[in-house]
């Protein structure tokens, strides 16, 4: 068994900024931590030492909303989601949900079935999500109009059947017929409702979260604003205190200030999510997102026949250093949202998302600039690019 000790670093972990600290893995856990040279006594001839030289040392990052990279889609099938998980396993993040965009229903059971069988062969993935399609034309954003629909049982549960108890999330606009259904369906299965692409209100909401519902996909983007006599869904998610809100921090999809004020309205249920699409890592360009075509200009991603954002092109070293340099939050507050709080969401917060002892070794090396050094996942240093930041 394989053991690495990860010494002289400044350590992010459960809130809490700890310097001069070490981490012991042993195996694909992590063993020990501690500080000072106290590590020495842990190491032998056979341990891999790593000296931090102060950098920051926090979990691996975990994205639970995310499409693509290197020029490709996860749905685009096993060698495209390869290739996808290499950016972003080079930019921190070791555990990984794959977002499903809005198709047909053949096509979802199909891709559904692939995740499963990636699921239980690799461990860093962490599982699907369905991303529709069951949402409101209104607030469709980027999915194809033609593959929206209102959710019916049958369909449901061949979803399930298909993923295999691999499907960890699904977005849905509750407010559709068959959404209070759709809604206790999926939560029975112990698949986690976000609610999100929606024309909810804030009681149609808040009743979502009553049901089970426990996610609020990308908070501000697609659905209703905060009105003063009309709150909508954000708001609802603010006075719900075990659902988690998702937010897209690029500077793009949601302003600093606004992000700073779901952190403050919502403390410890923020999740940074990187909601990527195939340009992330690729470049400007043009680009397919699900089946509709998107230009991506100075990093921003837009559907070619509209003004509509399409995705995103952030990492999720990138949504945690602006949460840092432009939010204006405590090193541990950005790194909690990009580690315990989606593991959390999704049910995993008993393994993932720390570097105390017992957790995955899955750890991130960053920068003064919170740029990565290094990453390591299930105790392995993965690979690094050449050009990590093209």
């Amino acid at each position: 068994m394989s053991r690495r000790i990860i010494h002289s670093a400044t350590l992010v972990s459960d809130g809490v900024q700890s310097e001069n600290a070490w981490v012991e893995f042993s195996g694909e856990s992590v063993a020990s931590t501690g500080s000072g040279d106290s590590w020495r006594e842990h190491a032998d001839a056979a341990t891999i030492v790593t000296d931090a030289e102060g950098d920051f040392l926090t979990p691996g990052f975990i994205d639970i909303h995310s499409h693509g990279a290197n020029g490709v889609s996860f749905d685009d099938g096993p060698e495209a989601i390869a290739t996808a998980l290499a950016a972003h396993r080079s930019h921190g993040t070791t555990r990984s949900v794959l977002s499903l965009i809005s198709d047909c229903h053949e096509y979802l059971v199909e891709r559904l079935a692939e995740v499963a069988d990636l699921t239980r062969r690799d461990p860093l993935v962490l599982g699907s999500h369905l991303e529709g399609p069951f949402i409101d034309q209104g607030f469709r954003g980027a999915h194809n109009p033609a593959a929206l629909r209102s959710p019916t049982a049958t369909e449901i549960e061949q979803l399930l059947a298909a993923a295999d108890g691999t499907l960890r999330q699904i977005t849905l606009a509750p407010e559709l017929p068959g959404g209070a259904e759709a809604v206790a369906q999926f939560v029975a299965a112990d698949v986690r409702v976000a609610v999100g692409h929606t024309a909810a209100t804030y009681a149609e909401t808040r009743a979502a979260f009553d049901a089970g519902a426990s996610i609020l996909t990308h908070a501000f983007n697609a659905m209703r604003e905060i009105h003063h006599r009309a709150p909508g869904p954000v708001a609802a998610a603010f006075h719900s205190p075990g659902v988690t809100l998702e937010v897209i921090n690029d500077g793009v999809h949601v302003h600093p200030d606004v992000v700073k004020m779901l952190f403050a309205s919502a403390p410890g249920r923020i999740a940074l999510v990187t909601d990527a699409m195939a340009a992330t890592c690729a470049g400007d360009g043009h680009y397919l997102l699900g089946s509709l075509d998107v230009t991506v200009t100075d990093g921003v991603a837009r559907l070619s026949d509209s003004d509509a954002i399409a995705g995103s092109t952030l990492t999720m070293d990138a949504a945690v250093r602006r949460a840092v340099t432009e939010v204006g939050l405590s090193v541990p507050q950005a790194v909690a949202a990009a580690t315990a709080v989606p593991a959390r969401a999704i049910g995993r917060s008993g393994d993932l998302g720390s570097l105390a002892p017992g957790f995955a070794a899955d750890a991130v090396l960053l920068d003064a600039d919170f740029k990565v050094r290094a990453v390591w996942a299930a105790g392995r240093e993965l690979p690094r690019p050449e050009h990590p930041d093209a």
